[in-house]
Parts: structure tokens; C-alpha cells; sequence
């Protein structure tokens, strides 16, 4: 049960399919505000909202993002819904801090459409943009792929089920460490996703004797039209291995770092650029870079269920498990308060992730068995990810290692687990 809002952006429309569900008013019957519990929570039907990229510079993740919300929502509807009424889902864009507009819009369309939860943003800068208005109406907020330290503690509303950067930093550092590098650059986009990752992988870095050659301080502006002065400034200080973090910018970067002499299999790459780039480059130009992403790679079966979802044939699987993981997570939460309101999902969705114990579920309807004979749970996160913990972070996460092919494709080799 999907529904898509209509994103403008600048003077285009990008038009999207909308499919018009009636669902109950929470001002239509007094009487449906009354838990089963006697709560005093709305047993309304769930809405939930989707704030992910349709465009923008991190598109190349709203496909598998979006399948992953709409392959929970399919199974828990299947399963019976939510307290005895399906699910409705609201698609919506969220863009990129160059548009910010449209995620602030979308936000503003899915409250007043009546969402009990929001399921992105995929980009930390564009949650700090509207987290705050998310909190102040009462919604919950669980992204898939925030990864920003800014966020963790940010809102009692405000969850996610990617790690902090102090994991996926970690790890990284830790792989180019391993790979005998004694010297790194840092080329990074000033984003505060990508100062964030930057100062973890500094530290690491500072902590185990390797030297940063440029990029302590150093950063790059995500709007220029060529990095040409940034390139020639990091290859001057001789770097062993190269650290590059951006977004879609990485298309302009590559050319100019590989033309300079760079050798790709010295280059590793994070979780907003470590994409298929077979497209972008001649074949065999990135052979040997690695790139992490956080999150177990999900297995082909799964994968087949997000394709079973898609229009297309997905591409990247990238933070799909993490997008289901994250609306399985709103509806056990709803059904443990018997309640399907912002604050009843809020106070319950840390004790359905594991946060106080249970017995481990993984799949809805067995989870719904369990609460429903009054027991504690622990979902059991496909993503991999851990029980929430007192910052609303996962407490222990995979972060997925991954190295080019001959086809500019990142292939995945490893999966590091890590503690928050």
C-alpha cells in the first residue's frame, strides 16, 4: 500500500505515480485514539513515511532504499498489518543539501498526511535540516543510512540503523593500516558527513603512527567546477594511499587524481561513493580501489526480494537491508505499545531492537507471535546491525568491505564487525 508525493524541484516537477488509499482520520472517531491497552495511543492504521534520494547527488541510493521499505511494508501486510489494518506508505524526496527545499517540503507533506514515522533521510546533512521539525511534531525519525556523529543522542525521536562514523571510520582506517600503508591524504568534500568520517579516520590514524599527509584541515568545495588545485595540492605531499570522501563530485575528482599519476589500487572510497562507476569510466580504470559501506552484504536471496520489489533491476544493494530493517523495527514498535501513534512507536522501538533482552525473531509474523503472548523480543536485524542503544544508534554494526572489478563495479570481499 504505497503512495507517492509530488517533489518539485526548481521550476520541473518530477512527476510520480500517486495511488490514492482511505485510510481513517485520527479526528473522526474519538474512540479511536483508545489503545487496546487503554493507553490512550491512536490504533488509527500506521502510516509511514519514506525521505529518500529520488535525486540529487546521492540517487544512486533511493532505489535499494526505497525496495527495502516497500519489501517490509509487502510482508508485514501479508502478515495481517499492524494491529489488525494494513500499512500505508508515503514515498517522498528528499534531494541533497544543494536542494534543501525539497526535503523540508516533503516533510511538511508527510505530517500533514498524517506519517507516524519517517524512514530517511539518507544523507546526515539533510537530516540536521529536518530533524528538528520531525521532533517537534511528535514523529518518529529512523534513518538507514546517517552516519554522521552530530546525530547520535541528537532526539528522543530521532533513530537510525546505520553505525556513526566512529565504526565505518574505524574500520577504514583500520583496512589501510592493514594494507601497509605509512602515509595518507584525505581529499573530503566540507559536509558535515564528511568532516565527521574524516576526523575519526584522523584519529585512528594518529593513534597508530601512520602519517596524514593533507586533509587534517584541508577540504574541498562541493559546488567547483574542477578539483584540479585540490588534486595538485594532496599529490605534493607524496601520500602512499589516497582517502577520497564525496558524493557525486567523485566523477570529476577520479579523472584528475588517476591523471596525475595516482594509482587506482592506493585509492579507497566511503559508503556516499563507493558506486558503480562502470558507466563513468573505460573499463579496468578502477581495478584494485576498495570502498567500505556499513552493513552485512545481504545474501542473494534477499537480494531477489528487493528486486521482487523494484521496478528496475537494482544495481546497488546498498542500505536496502538497513531501509527494511528500519520499518520492521516502526511496526514491531507500534505493536508492542498497541498503538500506532509517534510517542507509543518513539517509547517502544530501543525494547523491540533487543535494547532490554528477548527472545531473537526474525521475520514479522514471528516477532508478532511473541509480543502477542507478552514477551520481550530482539529483532534480528538483516542488515546485521545491534540493539539500539542509549544515543538511538545500533550498538554493533557490520561495515562491508568492498573492492573494484575490471568493470569499475565495487565487489564485495568483507564484512568487519564493529562496536559503537
Amino acid at each position: 500500500m504505497a503512495r507517492w508525493n509530488t517533489i518539485a524541484r526548481g521550476g520541473a516537477v518530477l512527476a510520480v505515480a500517486t495511488l490514492a488509499l482511505a485510510a481513517c482520520s485520527s479526528g473522526d472517531d474519538p474512540e479511536s485514539s483508545e489503545t487496546a491497552g487503554g493507553g490512550g495511543g491512536s490504533t488509527d492504521p500506521l502510516i509511514v513515511g519514506s525521505l529518500l534520494p529520488l535525486t540529487g547527488s546521492l540517487a544512486f541510493l533511493g532505489p535499494p532504499e526505497v525496495a527495502g521499505v516497500d519489501l517490509a511494508i509487502k510482508e508485514i501486510n501479508e502478515a495481517g498489518g499492524v494491529l489488525g489494518s494494513p500499512v500505508e506508505v508515503v514515498h517522498s524526496d528528499s534531494s541533497d543539501t544543494a536542494n534543501p527545499q525539497i526535503a523540508a517540503q516533503s516533510v511538511a507533506d508527510m505530517i500533514s498526511d498524517g506519517v507516524s514515522a519517517i524512514v530517511g533521510a539518507a544523507s546526515s546533512s539533510v537530516s540536521l535540516n529536518v530533524v528538528d521539525d520531525i521532533a517537534a511534531a511528535e514523529v518518529v525519525q529512523i534513518s538507514p543510512a546517517n552516519t554522521s556523529t552530530a546525530l547520535s543522542g541528537y532526539s528522543p525521536y530521532y533513530f537510525r540503523v546505520a553505525p556513526p562514523d566512529t565504526v565505518q571510520g574505524s574500520a577504514l582506517a583500520n583496512l589501510i593500516i592493514d594494507d601497509g600503508y605509512s602515509s595518507v591524504g584525505i581529499l573530503v568534500f566540507e559536509d558535515d558527513y564528511g568532516t565527521s568520517l574524516r576526523d575519526v579516520i584522523v584519529g585512528v590514524m594518529d593513534e597508530n603512527g601512520v602519517d596524514v599527509t593533507y586533509g587534517t584541515t584541508e577540504t574541498f568545495d562541493p559546488t567547483a567546477s574542477n578539483y584540479t588545485a585540490e588534486v595538485q595540492a594532496i599529490m605534493a605531499t607524496n601520500p602512499e594511499a589516497i582517502v577520497l570522501i564525496a558524493f557525486e563530485q567523485t566523477v570529476q575528482v577520479l579523472p584528475e587524481l588517476l591523471g596525475a599519476g595516482f594509482s587506482a589500487e592506493n585509492l579507497y572510497m566511503v559508503d556516499g561513493n563507493t558506486a558503480d562507476y562502470s558507466a563513468d569510466f573505460d573499463p579496468g580504470t578502477l581495478v584494485g580501489a576498495k570502498g567500505t559501506i556499513p552493513g552485512a552484504n545481504p545474501t542473494e536471496d534477499f537480494q531477489e526480494l528487493l528486486n521482487s520489489v523494484a521496478p528496475e533491476p537494482l544495481t546497488s544493494f546498498a542500505y536496502g537491508p538497513e531501509s527494511y530493517d528500519a520499518t520492521m523495527l516502526v511496526a514491531l514498535a507500534a505493536i508492542k505499545a498497541g498503538a500506532t501513534d509517534g510517542p507509543s512507536i518513539q517509547a517502544n522501538l530501543a525494547a523491540v531492537s533487543g535494547s532490554t533482552g528477548g527472545t531473537e525473531c526474525d521475520t514479522f509474523s514471528a516477532c508478532v507471535e511473541l509480543l502477542d503472548a507478552g514477551e520481550e523480543i530482539t529483532y534480528v536485524a538483516v542488515s546485521g546491525s545491534g540493539p539500539i542503544n542509549v544515543d538511538n544508534d545500533p550498538s554493533s554494526a557490520f561495515i562491508g568491505v568492498y573492492e573494484y572489478d575490471e568493470n569499475n563495479v565495487p565487489v564485495w570481499v568483507d564484512a568487519v564487525f564493529g562496536e559503537v
